[in-house]
């Protein structure tokens, strides 16, 4: 597993829905304010980039000293951003592919707001599952 990973859900309104520390190394609440800065400052990158190609997963799209943003795009324009310092892009890429399938369960469910934060944890669980299943 990488040790460091932030996993955000980003709605087409640029509003987060979901947020997990998905690293082997607990964080300090610095550091996790500058992971989600890091990760909003690129969600212009990859407005940019959504449009100008149809492949959902952009890979890499920033930088910021070792750490590196990589995101999925869905065909309805939510984002899921993993910020990372992993070299294993096919991990990366299986990872956003089930998260995007549990992400769709979700948007499934009567009771759930699209848009509106997600608080499921069982969701919660499956994601953090995968990312050491992946990660």
């Amino acid at each position: 597993m990488a040790s460091t990973a932030c996993f955000v859900i980003v709605s087409r309104n640029d509003i987060p829905i979901y947020e997990a520390e998905v690293g082997s190394v607990l964080k300090k609440e610095e550091a996790a304010h500058l992971h989600q800065f890091i990760l909003h400052a690129a969600l212009d990158i990859v407005q940019d980039l959504a449009w100008t190609t149809s492949a959902m997963f952009l890979k890499s799209v920033d930088r910021f000293n070792d750490l590196v943003v990589s995101v999925y795009v869905t065909a309805g324009h939510t984002r899921l951003m993993l910020l990372h310092d992993s070299r294993n892009e096919d991990g990366i890429k299986s990872f956003f592919q089930d998260v995007h399938e549990l992400y769709l369960k979700i948007l499934l469910n009567p009771l759930y707001l699209p848009g509106s934060r997600i608080t499921s944890s069982h969701f919660d669980t499956k994601v953090r599952a995968l990312a050491r299943k992946y990660l």
